[in-house]
């Protein structure tokens, strides 16, 4: 069969898949809650994937070879290893406590249960504005690594690609919310296991002769590219920058808008630890992709643009018909992130804002159910204005995305990773002190890279400059925390949360 041919047949036949799954996923969503979190009935397995889906997206397996490829085995410790603990790490340590408050709560979005958790509205908004101004980052990341996989595999131009997959995810996820973004995350997530395993596969032959042959192929082009901290590297030649500050992002990611909320999509309680296993495990399998970086590196040396590298090293890998069946599947993998990040965008649009302090201002008046209507019309339009500022500053990306989308998740991490994992932990805390503290991560972050990259020309590890800031938000707090109880010596200092 043409390639071509076989490339627009399994395109279209995942198109009609995923379409049918969003409408069964409308039929399900009745209201504004059903639209955000679904209706409670909800398993482990299916939860799982959706989560380990919506982690692993295009940044797993199409951007992030790409650093791998240009720094070596120190990006893979980093983004593979470290990052991957982090993840794993934060979520075994957060969802139980963060579901139960969740549920105390009947929070709905990542602000609306820092704002409940600490009663404070303000932080509520802050959060809300915070996450859908720096979501836009991880989005165009999204929609420029699918487009490049989709100009390869169907011969589409860039702004054609571009406009065809803003349209697509941002359609079926306004017709079924929360139900099309698990139904068809985890058809998906199923496809991306396939295709994880099938690249990890691909260049296993390179280890004929043993790991060391393997690395001496890559030391052959440049020594540091096997050193697990690379001296000429300015994203990863310390390790500080490949170990412990991948760590950090990687347990501050959780506190993305679509990431710990999953945990409430579930039944129960006990479906808690599967799912965890779940996400687990497949995560795991999913981190495999980056040694294709190194593969790219051996079999393609001297590709010029890193963001290209992954697709390809696809053409080159694998045979037409595999390659182009193997492209379609990343281009569910970024989709399946993309999706999820706009359910999260839409409803805390929606319900911190529109439900928030401003929608009591405006609606106060109104009753539950016609608010609840507003709000799921709301979050709807909102997703068609985000659909047109994201396709607008993907037609004109910058020229590594991946750095561009770091600073602004990496922002997100160091604002809500003090507040989340306290709030989970920690039974006394000001919510005066924890909002200072999320004000403080952030600005020690942006202050330190924009300063740094724009100001001295010095170019700066986005993981660093965003853990100096997650530990100056946690030194906030802390010292903030110590001064109240020193002027308060009765009341106690720690307290788990029941």
């Amino acid at each position: 069969m043409d390639r071509d041919l076989t490339a627009w047949c399994a395109f279209g036949a995942y198109v009609v898949l995923t379409t049918a799954l969003a409408l069964r996923g409308m039929k399900k969503t009745k209201d504004f809650s059903g639209f955000a979190l679904g209706n409670g009935d909800l398993g482990p397995l299916v939860v799982g994937i959706t989560l380990a889906a919506s982690i692993a997206s295009t940044a797993t397996f199409v951007i992030n070879p790409g650093f791998v490829y240009t720094h070596g085995v120190s990006a893979l410790l980093h983004l593979g290893l470290a990052a991957s603990l982090g993840v794993i790490v934060a979520l075994v340590v957060f969802s139980k406590g963060f579901r139960r408050l969740g549920k105390e709560h009947a929070a709905l979005t990542l602000p609306h249960w820092i704002g409940a958790r600490f009663g404070h509205s303000g932080m509520r908004t802050y959060f809300a504005l915070l996450n859908l101004v720096l979501a836009v980052s991880f989005v165009v990341l999204i929609v420029k690594g699918s487009a490049l996989v989709m100009q390869h595999t169907l011969g589409l131009g860039y702004v054609t690609s571009v406009l065809v997959i803003v349209a697509f995810v941002f359609g079926y996820i306004l017709l079924g919310g929360t139900y099309a973004h698990v139904y068809t995350n985890a058809f998906q997530g199923a496809l991306m296991v396939l295709v994880a395993i099938a690249i990890f596969g691909s260049g296993l032959y390179l280890f004929a002769d043993g790991l060391g042959p393997f690395l001496d192929r890559l030391a052959a082009q440049d020594a540091n590219l096997v050193a697990p901290v690379n001296a000429a590297s300015p994203l990863f030649g310390s390790w500080w920058d490949v170990v412990l500050c991948g760590f950090v992002v990687g347990a501050g990611l959780t506190c993305q808008p679509h990431i710990l909320t999953k945990s409430l999509y579930l039944k129960s309680d006990r479906d808690l630890n599967r799912f965890l296993v779940v996400s687990a495990v497949i995560g795991v399998v999913f981190a495999l992709v980056l040694v294709a970086g190194l593969y790219a590196r051996i079999r393609m040396p001297g590709i010029e643009s890193q963001d290209a590298v992954m697709p390809l090293y696809l053409t080159q890998a694998f045979g037409p018909i595999a390659g182009v069946l193997i492209s379609v599947a990343l281009l569910a993998a970024g989709m399946s992130t993309l999706d999820g990040l706009l359910v999260g965008a839409s409803t805390i649009a929606a319900n911190d804002l529109v439900l928030g302090d401003l929608g009591d201002r405006v609606l106060g008046a109104r009753a539950p159910e016609d608010r609840q209507r507003i709000a799921l019309s709301a979050s709807r339009w909102i997703l068609v204005l985000m659909g047109v500022l994201s396709a607008g500053l993907a037609l004109d990306p910058p020229e590594l995305v991946g750095i561009f989308a770091q600073v602004g998740v990496y922002g997100l991490v160091a604002a809500s990773l003090a507040p989340v994992a306290l709030g989970v932990l920690v039974k006394d805390l000001d919510p005066r002190f924890v909002f200072a503290a999320a004000l403080a991560g952030p600005l020690v972050h942006f202050t330190h890279y924009l300063v740094s990259v724009y100001g001295l020309g010095v170019f700066v590890n986005p993981a660093s400059t965003a853990t100096e800031g997650v530990l100056a938000s946690f030194a906030v707090l802390g010292a903030l925390e110590a001064w109240r109880r020193a002027r308060r010596p009765s009341a106690p200092m720690l307290g788990v949360t029941r």
